[in-house]
């Protein structure tokens, strides 16, 4: 028992001790069939605060030699696979996190050496009569232990892509990490002595560097979860679970901290969900981990597009994003897609893999966005939330002329790249146009089944704004009129979806003439 070789399970022993812990231990099984076979090679990235280092953690206990982890394991899902004893405790396993090694390495150009030689020394007392002082490789060690022995290992790398993200430019240290890798895990070698490597960071692997040393692994990103989105997050069901053991409102809970879709699951950052349940206070606990500082370099490029972009996910949009040309690092961005990307990765925004959208995720990430774009003081933003905010007044006051002025006026100045083309083109005009109201409401809900059919939009205000301003359902119209919209919303009882809110409660029916290019709305009270 070692610190990077067999490592013991005190460390998984401490999240199994917490108040809250959520049982992911069903991906030991889709590890335990990769074992020994072409899908050895796994590497899951994902944002900070998603339970990367939980899960090496958990990985590290069930694997190593180095502990007996039956009792802890039995009375969780794996314990109920009928193979979990098979692989239980039965490895050679390495584990490392390479952000941890950076301050005893000193400086990163140590790093690689620094991991190296700590094995190696710790290989060394458990084969004493198989590694020589020759051997300062570690992969060298490994295949050597690996034709005396037979002994195969299971590597676990927390942090993997650390020296790819923060020192991308200086080419020593990536060419030093890059050959480390390449020499544990590409060629026939490896395959020999390696019976399962799972790599967890946040980025990908590099498209150029470290695709050449990697490219035998199988990914699962942000992007492209696969088979493991039930184990990024938490799950819609196991969110349920927490509200219902600690008294908290489901729906509140999804307005502030739901957004990321993985595949089929609507997943939630792991962090916020147990910080909320624990403190009992909805706020963004994103800015206690990560604050707006790592993405304003980003938002803040000099990209055609971008600025507009970030502004329509404020509102409450999404955006097309083409993910293909990311190069899988923090420097190389040619385009807003890029750093669109790059934003996914870190969780900054969510991606709908089916139509290849973008956008903020949550009302958590949402605050983070705007604290960014207000630290710059974005021309382009403060203007556009002024008469935002005059917009949000003359809905409020039901002056329906004043309503319709002010959303043509926002649509000619401000979002002239849009083009009125159908009716969900108005429907990402309404949404830029009412951004201030995001302060007092939450990311409006399009289509929210309602009555008899689908409401366009309904904004719901928040918690501590219910008392003094209304829920909004609004109702768009094609070449009709502002009357019509109003009419579908009674005829189609749209209201209904809001018969828990004990507010009051808007009707806003806006209609768009294409011959005119006009703008008309009609604006009425709804009476319970």
């Amino acid at each position: 028992m070692g610190r990077f070789l067999n490592p013991d399970n005190s460390a998984f022993c401490d999240v199994l001790n917490s108040k809250i812990y959520v049982d992911k231990t069903k991906l030991l099984e889709y590890t335990n069939n990769a074992i020994n076979t072409t899908s050895k090679f796994i590497c899951n990235s994902r944002p900070r605060r998603f339970g990367k280092s939980i899960t090496a953690d958990m990985l590290t206990a069930y694997y190593s030699k180095g502990c007996d982890s039956e009792q802890l394991f039995a009375e969780l899902a794996i314990g109920r696979d009928v193979d979990f004893k098979k692989h239980l405790n039965q490895y050679d396993v390495i584990y490392f996190d390479v952000q941890w090694c950076l301050a005893p390495a000193k400086n990163v150009e140590n790093i690689v050496s620094f991991i190296e030689k700590s094995v190696i020394g710790e290989l060394k007392a458990v084969y004493p009569n198989i590694l020589t002082d020759g051997v300062t490789s570690l992969p060298d060690a490994m295949s050597t232990i690996n034709a005396k022995t037979g002994s195969r290992f299971i590597v676990i790398i927390d942090e993997w892509d650390v020296l790819i993200r923060d020192d991308a430019k200086n080419q020593t240290v990536q060419d030093q990490y890059i050959n480390f890798l390449r020499g544990m895990f590409k060629g026939t070698e490896p395959s020999k002595f390696i019976s399962l490597a799972y790599l967890t960071g946040i980025l990908p692997i590099k498209k150029l560097k470290t695709q050449s040393a990697l490219n035998n692994f199988t990914q699962f990103t942000m992007l492209n979860p696969s088979l493991l989105a039930p184990y990024v997050g938490f799950t819609e069901e196991e969110v349920l679970e927490l509200c219902d053991k600690y008294g908290q409102n489901f729906d509140e809970v999804k307005r502030w901290y739901d957004g990321y879709l993985l595949g089929k699951y609507h997943v939630y950052n792991p962090n916020a969900v147990v910080s909320l349940m624990l403190q009992g206070e909805f706020q963004s606990y994103w800015s206690q981990t990560g604050t707006f500082e790592s993405i304003r370099p980003f938002i803040n490029m000099d990209f055609d597009g971008l600025r507009n972009a970030i502004i329509e996910m404020i509102s409450g949009n999404t955006v097309e994003v083409d993910t293909v040309s990311f190069q899988n690092d923090i420097i190389s961005f040619e385009s807003k897609d890029d750093v669109l990307t790059l934003l996914i990765h870190l969780g900054y925004l969510a991606y709908n893999q089916g139509n290849k959208t973008a956008f903020i995720p949550n009302e958590e990430i949402r605050q983070e966005f705007i604290s960014a774009t207000k630290s710059r003081k974005w021309n382009e933003l403060i203007e556009l939330e002024k008469q935002s905010r005059n917009l949000l007044d003359a809905t409020l006051n039901m002056e329906s002329e004043e309503v319709a002025a002010a959303i043509e006026k926002i649509h000619t100045e401000y979002v002239s790249s849009i083009q009125y083309n159908n009716e969900n083109s108005l429907s990402s005009v309404l949404t830029i146009a009412y951004l201030s109201a995001m302060q007092y409401y939450f990311k409006p809900i399009r289509e929210l089944p309602a009555g008899r059919g689908f409401a366009d939009f309904v904004f719901i205000p928040k918690i501590e704004y219910a008392a003094d301003y209304p829920a909004l359902v609004i109702e768009l119209k094609w070449n009709k009129s502002a009357k019509t919209a109003l009419q579908q919303i009674y005829e189609k009882e749209y209201p209904r979806s809001l018969l828990e809110y004990t507010g009051n409660i808007l009707l806003v029916g806006i209609n768009y003439d294409k011959k005119s290019k006009t703008h008309q709305c009609k604006i009425e009270e709804y009476h319970k």
